[in-house]
């Protein structure tokens, strides 16, 4: 679906709130009931009707009464909800033109208002071209149900984190600037894929840099899983940057020394057939010594040393388990001295506090915590008094008190006969 950011300059305020009002519906609807959109909304005097007209007329809804009257978003709208929440918190205030197109993500040039020019990023799992996102990525986790502006959501989030770090450390990559819902912006890499360079100066010396950066992200705790000519970038001084981040792993997952070579493959094919390099011919097992490059000039996964960083353990990758997690702090014990056994046991109660309560609680927050079981205890008989309420009131009424299904039809100020009943209930 195309985007045309014209139609922005004719939405009001209440188109936006209906097409939140849709988003927010969908996080627990596959398609989201008029009704439910039209009490998450609260226009007033029916307007939540009309507004969804003009926003089926654009395409930013999708109208589905298959086996009930509902509503969800397009990619559009979307595209839309993302574009309007970046633009007011000033990031960019211009959308340009298409600069790239992928099996899951388009590609936008947008403009500061300095006249800066950045890359925009809207990410679109679930094109016919790449429809195998459940089984190729990881986004889910231990979730079953899902739905695609979810899943393109979770992608770019983690493409964010990662681009950032990488950036903290180093890397040749674009800088992160902003992140919202499936919607990333980044600086724009002035250079080519490297697919489309048919001729470079120094071919060794670019070989001999790519292959680098993929033992130093090795190194780093990471590995790309897609590192091909189509995710490179290069510019006229021959800088290589690196693009598309989520689908990267730690190199503890137990696919990692696989995707590992299979991205070292990778390169070694493209400037084989691309630049006409000789290598010799690759041997399945690597040497056993202590370099990291066999025999044939191929980098080993098995003798890369993981010590300049665990990025993985920071960004949570894929593969990293809660054992790996342990026997870097073994490790880093070991290194430093002392009471093992003491530090271990303390490490072992803070990590059990970190996954209890969040990855931002510190020491101060459990004293807190501490000191507040009395008012929990309070604060938990009430609830139970509150509960019991309930009950004797629903048992005088003969039946549970719910709210009219035909309430929201009630005009002019009067209110129907169930919820005159639902007051009295509540009065008990």
């Amino acid at each position: 679906m195309k985007l045309d950011v014209d139609v922005l300059r004719y939405l009001s305020k209440d188109d936006f709130r209906v097409l939140t009002a849709v988003e927010m519906g969908m996080r627990n609807h596959e398609i989201v009931p008029s009704e439910l959109v039209d009490r998450i909304a609260r226009l007033r005097h029916g307007g939540t009707y009309k507004v969804l007209k003009n926003l089926l007329k654009h395409k930013l809804l999708h109208h589905d009464s298959s086996k009930y009257d509902g509503f969800r978003l397009t990619y559009l709208g979307y595209d839309f909800l993302a574009i309007k929440t970046l633009v007011n918190r000033g990031v960019f205030t211009a959308v340009g033109r298409q600069i790239g197109v992928g099996k899951e993500s388009d590609i936008f040039e947008v403009a500061k208002e300095d006249g800066t020019i950045l890359a925009m990023k809207l990410h679109r799992l679930g094109r016919i071209s790449f429809r195998a996102v459940k089984s190729k990525r990881d986004y889910l986790v231990h979730r079953s149900s899902y739905n695609w502006l979810y899943l393109s959501r979770l992608a770019a989030l983690k493409e964010y984190a990662f681009m950032k770090a990488l950036e903290e450390h180093g890397f040749p990559v674009p800088s992160a600037v902003d992140c919202n819902r499936h919607c990333v912006i980044m600086s724009l890499v002035q250079g080519y894929p490297l697919v489309q360079v048919k001729q470079l100066q120094n071919p060794d010396m670019v070989f001999e840099i790519i292959i680098g950066l993929i033992v130093r992200l090795a190194e780093h705790g990471l590995i790309h899983c897609d590192f091909n000519e189509f995710n490179l970038m290069i510019d006229d001084n021959e800088n290589v940057t690196m693009i598309d981040f989520p689908q990267m792993v730690s190199v503890s997952h137990r696919n990692a020394q696989m995707y590992f070579d299979r991205d070292v493959d990778c390169v070694f094919k493209f400037f084989s057939k691309r630049f006409n390099l000789f290598f010799e011919e690759i041997t399945d097992e690597c040497d056993e010594s202590d370099s990291d490059m066999n025999e044939n000039g191929r980098p080993c996964f098995s003798s890369i040393a993981k010590s300049a960083g665990s990025l993985d353990k920071e960004l949570s990758a894929s593969g990293f388990t809660r054992k790996d997690q342990d026997d870097i702090e073994k490790e880093e014990l070991s290194m430093m001295g002392g009471n093992k056994e003491d530090d271990m046991e303390e490490n072992r109660h803070s990590s059990e506090a970190v996954e209890c309560n969040g990855p931002e609680t510190s020491e101060a927050d459990e004293k807190v915590d501490d000191q507040d079981l009395n008012e929990s205890d309070d604060e938990l008989m009430k609830r139970l008094n509150k509960q019991r309420r309930r009950a004797i009131a629903a048992a005088h009424g003969g039946r549970r008190a719910l709210a009219s299904r035909n309430s929201y039809k009630d005009k002019g100020g009067k209110t129907s006969h169930n919820s005159k009943i639902q007051k009295q209930l509540s009065g008990w």
